[in-house]
């Protein structure tokens, strides 16, 4: 008993990866981290927003994902680089399966999303508590790039539709293409100038720069000319109000048959969160003479999936493009992931307003883009 007891202790002393490199920081690293947090910041704000919307929920809410989930893993991450937040599969995952648990009512959908979160949280711990790490190797790339492939096409469905200005529509992938195309003629001219000239900006500026926060500087301008040229006004649907300040922390209150309903949902998104960000670390770490440690990113899956629920977000996973991101910035450690958490809280807090003018086309084409 007392074997156990010791080897559960000394596991639990080195489940905060954070207190073996941090006081080792060098000084000339938190430049780099500083840029690199900062850089991530403009580049989430605006994707995080449209990967929000795809999973049916408001925009603020995947400001919250990057804000809590990132700081959640910072704190027991191996990892140097991942940066954790909103990926377009697992929101396309809660988005079309919430959607009729919720039955057209916001608020249970919210609380649905978060108690997902709360319970990939829960799946995290028991997996590093029972070693699983080894599970990343049973899913072959192939099955996952099959998934996202297939992702990749039922996400544009559903984005396609804001790009035209049409209404859409359609309770599978088939369908919605078929009303689409049905729905052609009625194309707001507006808005598919503006959601075009979006898109081509921003594959343009991504294969011209990817130091530059190409997603932030589309955002920026198409507001900046949505309100100039009152562009609302002439039918061009935009974000409207979203609602500022941090978001109230407590545990989502499911009801008695929530667990059942939302726990297929909450091990797809477990799996797929796992498989796709040890994926990205393992790439990362490689490439940079470092490893990270597969039991224990179960349990910084855990713990930022956690965060995230306390926060009202939904599942979270480390994802590719922005790490690249982080990486490419400049960054040295997981400090930058807690610079970005501090320049999101700054936007909540001071710089909603700002985003009142965001066209819906635009984030439609940040999704698209992500996409492709």
């Amino acid at each position: 008993m007392n074997r156990i007891a010791s080897a559960l202790a000394a596991r639990l002393s080195g489940a905060l990866p954070i207190g073996r490199w941090l006081p080792d920081y060098r000084a000339k690293w938190l430049t780099g981290d500083l840029i690199a947090g900062l850089t991530l910041a403009a580049y989430v704000i605006p994707q995080s927003m449209a990967y929000a919307s795809l999973a049916g929920l408001p925009p603020q809410t995947g400001l919250y994902c990057y804000l809590l989930g990132g700081a959640g893993y910072a704190l027991f991450g191996t990892s140097r680089v991942l940066s954790v937040g909103t990926t377009s599969a697992i929101a396309l995952i809660v988005g079309s399966s919430l959607a009729p648990l919720a039955g057209g009512d916001p608020a249970r959908h919210a609380a649905l999303a978060a108690f997902a979160a709360l319970l990939v949280a829960a799946l995290g711990v028991a997996a590093w508590a029972l070693r699983l790490g080894q599970i990343v190797h049973f899913i072959s790339e192939t099955i996952l790039f099959g998934f996202k492939a297939g992702a990749a096409l039922v996400i544009a469905s559903t984005q396609l539709p804001k790009l035209f200005g049409v209404a859409g529509g359609g309770a599978d992938f088939f369908e919605r293409v078929r009303t689409l195309f049905g729905q052609l003629p009625e194309t707001h001219t507006l808005t598919l100038c503006v959601g075009l000239a979006a898109f081509a900006l921003l594959v343009v500026g991504e294969r011209l720069s990817r130091r530059l926060p190409i997603p932030l500087i589309v955002v920026a301008g198409s507001i900046a000319i949505t309100a100039l040229l009152g562009l609302e006004a002439q039918g061009l649907h935009v974000v409207g109000e979203i609602p500022g300040g941090l978001p109230a922390l407590g545990l989502p209150l499911p009801q008695p048959q929530d667990f059942r309903q939302v726990l297929p949902l909450a091990m797809a998104c477990f799996l797929l969160a796992y498989v796709e960000g040890m994926s990205t670390a393992r790439a990362l770490a490689l490439a940079r003479g470092e490893r990270v440690d597969p039991d224990q990113e179960l349990l910084a899956l855990g713990a930022a999936n956690l965060a995230t629920a306390l926060g009202q977000g939904f599942p979270v996973s480390g994802g590719m493009s922005q790490s690249a991101v982080n990486e490419q910035s400049g960054a040295h450690t997981l400090v930058s992931l807690l610079v970005t958490s501090a320049a999101l809280a700054l936007v909540l807090l001071f710089l909603t307003e700002t985003f009142r003018s965001l066209p819906q086309p635009v984030l439609a084409a940040l999704v698209l883009a992500a996409v492709v």
